[in-house]
């Protein structure tokens, strides 16, 4: 988690430095060197993971307004009084963590954590909590207050999964794969919440010269036909031969994913069965590359085999993944 502090005062700062120690971030005092809170505030809030207020609740109230859009991308904000004596989550206590920040902070400074969530108030699962441990995408954000708001009146909500979940569910919690309330899925259907794993790794493949627009026109179809959650893609993977190819370079850019490359020997060791193409081996001395960039690159199995559209390719495969029930505060 990247944090930024902010501080107001001498003291505010000590602390500030004091907490930066154990939750490394840059550390600032406003009014000084040029730093106005304003200023502070908008680059921050799309640069952190966590902006971290030494000073009164009010001043990060009003510095952070114009900026919150979704719980689903808002960064963390804690506030802390320079005495370090309460430690207050104000905005993205679950999916962004700052619940868990506060925690952390108020431990290295002996204050007391602030937690108004009603959630933990209540001593209740937190789905969006649990969804950012297991690292999984909320497709729907506005479901959760349903998840949550049927679990705080103490009813049961139904839950399916496409992989085995170690531990038992929290109390509230039943399995049910055919009328799911909440399903974990790289697939997402009906009116569930859906947490989506980012553990997805696409494998690509392309003419030369397939400009961006290509590749994303493609990438729609795929997800379409596959009925996929594009959130689940954490990164792609191609043949070395396409590693200057600027339009695939751009594409995965633009989404924020790695890309990693392989020479055509490292891609016939991949293990597996794969879609052969006489073709592909000709131009690249190996008979499938988005198949086998993606199970190497993924350590995992494939999960879609090939698909082909406008002299595009793409498979996916995905990383091992191991959700738990099972978590606990920091």
């Amino acid at each position: 988690m990247i944090c930024a502090y902010i501080a107001f005062t001498a003291r505010g700062l000590a602390l500030a430095q004091q907490l930066a120690q154990t939750c490394p971030g840059s550390v600032s005092r406003c009014g000084l060197s040029g730093v106005t809170l304003a200023g502070w505030t908008a680059q921050q809030f799309a640069a952190a993971d966590a902006l971290v207020f030494v000073g009164a609740a009010g001043i990060a109230v009003r510095a952070i307004a114009p900026h919150c859009k979704s719980k689903a991308s808002d960064p963390a904000v804690v506030v802390l009084d320079e005495c370090g004596r309460f430690a207050v989550p104000v905005l993205s206590g679950h999916l962004g963590g700052a619940n868990e920040l506060a925690r952390r902070l108020a431990a290295v400074c002996g204050a007391v954590p602030v937690i108004t969530t009603a959630t933990d108030a209540n001593g209740v699962f937190a789905v969006d909590e649990w969804a950012r441990h297991q690292n999984c995408a909320v497709l729907e954000p506005e479901r959760i207050k349903k998840v949550s708001g049927a679990l705080l009146a103490g009813r049961t909500v139904r839950f399916a999964s496409d992989w085995p979940i170690a531990g038992s569910p929290p109390a509230g919690l039943a399995e049910d794969a055919v009328a799911p309330e909440l399903a974990l899925t790289l697939c997402p259907a009906g009116d569930a919440l859906h947490l989506v794993p980012r553990i997805g790794v696409l494998g690509v493949g392309c003419r030369r010269g397939t400009g961006a627009d290509t590749l994303a026109e493609a990438f729609a179809a795929f997800c379409a036909q596959a009925d996929l959650a594009p959130q689940c893609i954490a990164a792609a993977a191609s043949i070395d031969l396409k590693q200057n190819e600027a339009g695939l370079l751009a594409f995965c850019q633009s989404r924020g994913w790695p890309v990693e490359f392989f020479t055509a020997e490292q891609l016939r060791q991949a293990p597996g069965s794969f879609t052969p193409s006489a073709f592909v081996q000709s131009v690249t001395g190996v008979d499938n590359v988005c198949e086998r960039a993606a199970v190497l690159a993924a350590g995992g199995p494939l999960v879609f085999h090939k698909f082909a559209r406008t002299g595009v390719t793409f498979a996916l495969a995905a990383r091992p993944f191991a959700p738990d029930w099972r978590w606990q505060h920091v």
